[in-house]
């Protein structure tokens, strides 16, 4: 079968799967970019994966740069990880009791990173993140949150405003259900603007529980910032008795074992992972100073539970993971494999004036609009960069290319990626933004 005629079978076949999806799941689907909303047409049915390979329905072949959004460093089913969850599922799936697994993986983190002194395990980024605010609201005795527009935290409530991710593109800038009261309590400030945050802590400051912020905004475009930005914000925060929050959920552990508090060489008070650590299973912590970890319960006053947290499954496998990133240097390896990748087909997007080009840090990339200046502020996307990246995903995949299905998503680079694939891949996303026939607008 010829690509182009592969791609409208499985488009049929998906489109069958996604008519019995809708009329059981709000929107045919359990989390919202998957609905293929901000690239048009019927979101692809895969049915399994291996290495840097998604394999749809009707059995073709995809090479894959969304990695289930990031925690895939090693490729999907990785047979060292395969190996320690095959192990896993033999001893037992579930406790709701105490084990050794989550004790080793959180000794093997805390070893490590001098920062995360203590860490509770939980199921989801959105819990990390919604713990260690509640850990932070209740050591400073303050109830505001200060947060930057472009960056996605998760669902909770108070993290509902302006958010990025999978409402970014959307008319709204928050969801309903949030009440303004809950709303009110969180501070939007723009990301490369030291001023607007002294603004806010100048009228705001003794009321400021904490400032979050991804130190590496990836929710909304892949929004490098600035050290200095950065700097100034923690320093800020501090002169007022905030606390310090970085949310790590996508580059922890994925830009360097220590994530962007080693980069920048930067000690946050409380710190959200998750994606990397479960090595794809639904694994994520919070952590950070051993005096807050404290305050969390049985130990302290914050309430904060779940069944299913430190599953011996997830454990295993997010440590099996860590183990063999750490061991066989995937950083070196990663970093030069996709710094290659992205300045190759940089160049030659350049060389044949196509209007896109990829911006990378470690191995994450994004390909969006060409523009003059860093993009560093969701305002400077351009406005059609939407609506063009949709035309080029859809080239891509007919090409046998899994972009995320958003040109607000980023890309993740595996240890899976072979030579052979990304030579092919550079090839079909070059024909892809070519066939688009975008112009320079």
């Amino acid at each position: 079968m010829f690509p182009q005629q592969a791609a409208i079978d499985a488009e049929d076949l998906s489109r069958k799967y996604f008519e019995r999806a809708l009329r059981v799941c709000p929107g045919g689907v359990h989390s919202p970019v998957r609905a293929f909303k901000g690239v048009g047409g019927t979101p692809i049915f895969f049915r399994s994966a291996q290495g840097a390979k998604l394999i749809s329905v009707d059995g073709r072949e995809y090479i894959d740069f969304c990695q289930s959004f990031g925690p895939l460093m090693l490729g999907h089913r990785d047979p060292d990880v395969s190996g320690a969850v095959e192990e896993a599922i033999e001893t037992a799936w579930s406790f709701g009791a105490c084990e050794p697994y989550s004790l080793e993986l959180a000794e093997w983190i805390t070893s490590r990173l001098p920062w995360v002194e203590m860490l509770r395990f939980v199921s989801s980024g959105t819990e990390a993140v919604m713990s260690a605010l509640r850990v932070a609201r209740a050591a400073t005795n303050r109830n505001r949150i200060l947060k930057f527009e472009g960056c996605y935290h998760g669902h909770s409530d108070s993290l509902l405003v302006k958010a990025g991710s999978g409402l970014a593109g959307l008319a709204a800038s928050s969801s309903a259900g949030v009440s303004s009261q809950v709303a009110s309590e969180t501070l939007v400030a723009h990301l490369d603007d030291e001023d607007a945050v002294r603004k806010l802590f100048d009228e705001f400051g003794k009321e400021i529980a904490a400032v979050i912020l991804e130190p590496l905004p990836a929710n909304y475009g892949l929004l490098i910032q600035r050290r200095d930005f950065i700097e100034e914000v923690v320093k800020i925060a501090r002169e007022h008795g905030a606390l310090v929050i970085f949310d790590e959920v996508i580059s922890g552990f994925r830009v360097a074992l220590g994530g962007m508090a080693e980069v920048l060489g930067m000690r946050p008070d409380l710190i959200t992972y998750g994606k990397v650590i479960g090595g794809g299973f639904p694994v994520a912590c919070y952590g950070g100073r051993k005096d807050l970890m404290e305050l969390v319960a049985p130990a302290g006053p914050v309430y904060q539970a779940g069944t299913l947290s430190a599953n011996p499954v997830g454990m295993r496998a997010g440590l099996a993971t860590l183990k063999k990133i750490e061991s066989e240097n995937v950083y070196e390896k990663l970093e030069w494999k996709t710094a290659r990748f992205c300045e190759d087909l940089n160049g030659d997007l350049k060389q044949r004036d196509l209007p896109f080009q990829l911006t990378r840090s470690a191995s994450i990339f994004w390909l969006h609009a060409r523009t003059k200046e860093p993009i560093r502020r969701i305002d400077q996307i351009p406005s059609h960069h939407a609506s063009n990246f949709a035309k080029v995903f859809h080239r891509a995949l007919d090409g046998g290319i899994y972009l995320a299905p958003s040109g607000y998503e980023v890309n993740f680079m595996s240890l899976a990626h072979s030579d052979e694939l990304l030579e092919h891949a550079h090839d079909a996303i070059l024909r892809a933004v070519e066939a688009s026939q975008l112009g320079n607008g």
